[in-house]
């Protein structure tokens, strides 16, 4: 049985940083495309950061939504089967609910949306106060 556990949520003034593990058990593609998600009060969850490893080179590829492109690094260990969301410079608009997800049955990971991903795990809150 998969599963994954995201923490590391809080409350941090603006500017501030945290930074999001999402530990995975039962689960052994490492390299494969996952995510991290989040849905803000009233609305819809959005992909805000995504990470694939190539199984020939071990290097790791990663996208980024607009809104966090900078701010925002996605990176894995795949020896611990967890993956990570390092957040910097929060804003007010960041407050959500963040959601890990693996299980990745799309097509190209660039491109992976909500609907690509079968695994989720419960989700961490980070609030960030201005």
């Amino acid at each position: 049985q998969v599963q994954l556990v995201e923490s590391g949520g809080g409350s941090v003034q603006a500017g501030g940083s945290l930074r999001l593990s999402c530990a995975a058990s039962g689960y052994t593609d490492s390299r494969n495309c996952m995510g991290w998600f989040r849905r803000a009060p009233g609305k819809e969850r959005e992909g805000v950061a995504r990470i694939v490893t190539s199984l020939y080179s071990s290097l790791s590829s990663t996208f980024y939504a607009d809104s966090v492109k900078g701010r925002f690094t996605i990176s894995r260990d795949s020896a611990k089967n967890t993956v990570y969301l390092q957040m910097n410079g929060l804003k007010p608009e960041d407050t959500a609910m963040y959601y890990c997800a693996a299980g990745f049955v799309g097509g190209s990971c660039y491109r992976a949306e909500e609907n690509d991903f079968r695994y989720w795990g419960q989700g961490t809150q980070v609030t960030v106060s201005s």
